[in-house]
Formats: C-alpha cells, sequence, structure tokens
C-alpha cells in the first residue's frame, strides 16, 4: 500500500459566524476558492496535475447548495478537468474529506487530491437545512420514541455523566482563548493563515473569535444556553452548565490540505510535511452524540499500533468543553498536549472547515515543537467521529 502525504495545509482565521463578522460578506464558494488558490500558489503545483476536490461542507443549502466545492475549484481558476465532491460527516466532513483523499491515494486510484472544506454560519444560520422540514422520518422515530436531542443536550449530558462542574467547563473555556491569544502573538498561526481579501485594500489574517481577555470569572456570569423545562423533565440528571461561554461560537472559515502519494512528491520536486499513519471514524449513541472521540480514539490508536503516551499533540474538537474533558478523563492523555494552541471555543467551529484546520494547527504545533506524531479527533452530530493520526517528517 503506498504511502499518502501532506504537502501543505492553510486556513482563513476566524469569523465570526453572524452579520458583521469579518467574513459575513464573502460567499462560501469564493472563501473556499481563495483558500484553494493560495494552496496552490504556496506548494506551486500545476492544478492540472489534481485528481479530485473531496470538501467538506455541512449545511449544503442555498449558496452552500449545488455541490459548493466543484463550484469552489472553477472559481479558484482550476482547470475544468478537475472533478469536486461535497461530503457531510457532520463537524467532521474536511476531516473525512482529508481522509478519503489519503485512502484513494493509499489505494492507488488517485496520486493528488486536495481535502478541504467551508462553511459560513453567518450566511446559512445553523438549523438552516432542517427548517420545517422533517429530516428524520417515521422510522428512526420508531427506533427513538422519545426523540432525538441537539448537540447541546448532548454536551450537557456528557457534563452530567462524567460529573463536571461549571468551573472545571469555565476554566478549560478560559485556558483555550489564554492558549490561542498566546499563539496568535507569538505567530505561531502565521503558518497556516491564509489572508482572505475583503476589497478596498483589507484583508482577513488574524482570529475573530479569540478573546484575550476572557477569564473564569467572566464567563462565570453567563446563563445556560440550552435549559428548557421539556429536557429538564426528561432528564433531570441535567445541572444547566453549557453556556455561549463555554461553547464553541458561530464561525466562518474556509481551509484545505494538499495530499498525495510519496512518489508523486518526490517527482514534482515537493517536501512533504507529515503522512498519514491511520484513521478511524466511529458511530456511537445518537442521544449522548458527543462521546465518539473516546472510542474513535481508541480505534486509531490500536491501528497505529501506538499508545496514548506516544503521541507528541493532540487535536480534539471543543464543540463543547464538555467533551475534551470526558475524553481526557478517559483516555488519560496529558493536558498540556491537547490543544496546546487553544480549541474551538477560542478559534471557532465552522462546522464542514473545521477537520482540515485541526490538520493544519496539528501540522503547525508538531513542526514548531518538533514532535513526531500528532492525533485529530472531532464529535459529529447523530453520535460519530473520527480520529486521525499523522507523523511529521523531515
Amino acid at each position: 500500500m503506498r504511502e499518502a502525504v501532506i504537502v501543505d495545509a492553510v486556513r482563513t482565521a476566524s469569523g465570526r459566524g453572524k452579520p458583521g463578522g469579518a467574513l459575513s460578506g464573502v460567499h462560501p464558494v469564493d472563501l473556499l476558492a481563495s483558500v484553494l488558490e493560495q494552496l496552490v500558489a504556496r506548494t506551486g503545483i500545476d492544478p492540472a496535475t489534481i485528481d479530485d476536490v473531496i470538501g467538506g461542507c455541512v449545511q449544503q443549502v442555498g449558496e452552500q447548495s449545488g455541490n459548493v466545492t466543484r463550484s469552489a475549484l472553477l472559481a479558484a481558476g482550476f482547470p475544468e478537468h478537475v472533478p469536486g465532491t461535497s461530503v457531510d460527516r457532520q463537524c467532521g466532513s474536511s476531516q473525512q474529506a482529508a481522509t478519503f483523499a489519503a485512502q484513494a491515494i493509499m489505494a492507488g486510484a488517485q496520486d493528488v487530491v486536495i481535502g478541504c472544506g467551508v462553511e459560513s454560519m453567518s450566511r446559512i444560520p445553523l438549523g438552516t437545512a432542517a427548517i420545517e422540514r422533517d429530516i428524520h422520518g417515521s422510522r428512526l422515530a420508531e427506533r427513538y420514541p422519545d426523540g432525538l436531542v441537539h448537540q447541546g443536550i448532548s454536551a450537557e449530558l456528557i457534563a452530567a455523566k462524567w460529573g463536571l462542574s461549571r468551573a472545571e467547563l469555565d476554566d478549560f473555556a478560559a485556558r483555550s482563548h489564554e492558549l490561542a491569544a498566546a499563539a496568535g502573538a507569538d505567530g505561531r498561526f502565521d503558518g497556516e493563515i491564509v489572508p482572505i481579501d475583503l476589497g478596498e485594500g483589507r484583508q482577513h489574517r488574524v482570529d475573530e473569535t479569540v478573546r484575550a481577555a476572557t477569564t473564569r470569572e467572566g464567563l462565570a456570569g453567563l446563563a445556560p444556553s440550552f435549559e428548557h423545562p421539556r429536557y429538564a423533565v426528561r432528564f433531570p440528571e441535567i445541572a444547566w452548565r453549557i453556556t455561549p461561554g463555554n461553547a464553541s461560537p458561530l464561525t466562518d472559515g474556509a481551509s484545505a490540505a494538499l495530499i498525495m502519494s510519496r512518489e508523486m512528491a518526490d517527482a514534482l520536486g515537493l517536501r512533504p510535511r507529515a503522512r498519514f499513519v491511520a484513521s478511524s471514524v466511529v458511530g456511537d449513541d445518537p442521544i449522548m452524540m458527543l462521546t465518539g472521540p473516546i472510542p474513535a480514539t481508541a480505534k486509531v490508536l490500536a491501528r497505529a499500533g501506538l499508545r496514548i503516551g506516544d503521541i507528541d499533540a493532540f487535536e480534539v474538537n471543543e464543540a463543547f468543553a464538555s467533551v475534551p474533558l470526558a475524553w481526557l478523563r478517559e483516555t488519560g492523555a496529558p493536558l498540556e498536549r491537547v490543544n496546546p494552541r487553544g480549541g474551538a471555543i477560542a478559534l471557532g467551529h465552522a462546522l464542514g472547515s473545521s477537520g482540515t484546520r485541526l490538520l493544519a494547527t496539528l501540522l503547525g504545533q508538531l513542526e514548531q515543537t518538533g514532535g513526531r506524531y500528532g492525533l485529530q479527533t472531532m464529535c459529529e452530530g447523530a453520535g460519530m467521529a473520527n480520529a486521525t493520526i499523522i507523523e511529521r517528517l523531515g
């Protein structure tokens, strides 16, 4: 089986996913197109050699419908013969896109593939795809007669099951902002962020969602986001600890990774930054929903023949603070290696873009610290999770 290597990975700086956010005036096709264009320019690869572009996008409706990935690659000026497809693995969509790219290369079916993702939560508000529509059907309702729940309730259930206090959640959230602010100030994100042209000579290149002044005391004053009498009756164990402060903000963003075979990289004179070691994807309880990273991590470590202590850096998506905190309890990973540059609570969670955003950040962390192995994992809607292990090269 051939080796799949990562030549480069880039992302936009985060934009607040609401009207007035820095990227809210940029159409999602144009947002992803700009990232694809700059990825190709940075590496010097001829886009005519690209076999496929696989893009993650969760809300494939409105401006993100009609195969947003194909539209974006054409908008980026790629030759018309380059195909593109859009995938939805919920929050892990672009991580899955990168995995599909690596698998195609390992299998010998393709030589050069871009895995990428985009989400404009300011232009396509969360839940747009499900408004006034039955997205579950009668047979799924028969299996879960009490009804499925949204992710906020799942985050509360995790906090209750693992006995996570409000103070622990807020502490972790404050840590995320502190670490992200420090990484931004030190220039540690400079190698992964590509600027987005906003017109009139303006560019967006600094994460808009990071709040350097965030403190645990300030977060303690925020009210719970999801408290509701109906859920209080159904789940009396919930203590209502999830707030806007210990959850990831609505975010706009795009990201992309250039992935190819080792042989192709050598032929093109490109230096691979990392290689794919192993990947996993799992299904889990759709009510708890966000616990999938725990079994996904165990599965990917077993496939790689590695232990938790072999991993030098972890990127565990901070959809809600309760998710990585429960993951930490179960895996025993050292806190200082987890999201060392902050996570989605500070850097934002632009749904379909987050997987390759984590990959870009993980690559940079391994290179700047000299680490060998990195692991990223992502909780996903309906009770799923992806996990990926990479090895730094060079």
